[in-house]
């Protein structure tokens, strides 16, 4: 896989609820909403993400703000190369992989 193009937004909360219910037809609000225009190989896309809820997110987890929003953006690209989360399961491996890209990051990152 080859990363063309990742364009991400950071949105308020009524601008990602107007999204989820124009583009999804669903009328709750959420952190993320994944575009994946990936073709092939090529992995490209649009993240719009709630900064508010990540905001609310990062205090109700104890998290600090920059460490939840790494998350919230790495579940976006991890739904890029294929990861899914309908299902508990799908779930379940998804937070595993968050996991790993926040440890890679606090390892390796600046």
């Amino acid at each position: 896989m080859r990363l063309k193009k990742i364009d991400v937004y950071g949105v308020s909360d009524e601008e990602l609820l107007s999204i989820n219910k124009k583009h999804l037809e669903h009328d709750y609000y959420t952190d993320i909403i994944t575009f994946d225009y990936s073709r092939g190989t090529k992995i490209s896309g649009e993240l719009y993400v709630s900064l508010e809820r990540v905001e609310e997110n990062a205090s109700a987890l104890g998290l600090s703000y920059e460490s939840e929003l790494i998350r919230v953006v790495a579940h976006g690209i991890l739904h890029l190369i294929g990861f899914k989360d309908k299902t508990e399961a799908e779930r379940t491996i998804m937070r595993g992989k968050e996991d790993e890209v926040l440890a890679y990051i606090d390892k390796y990152g600046s």
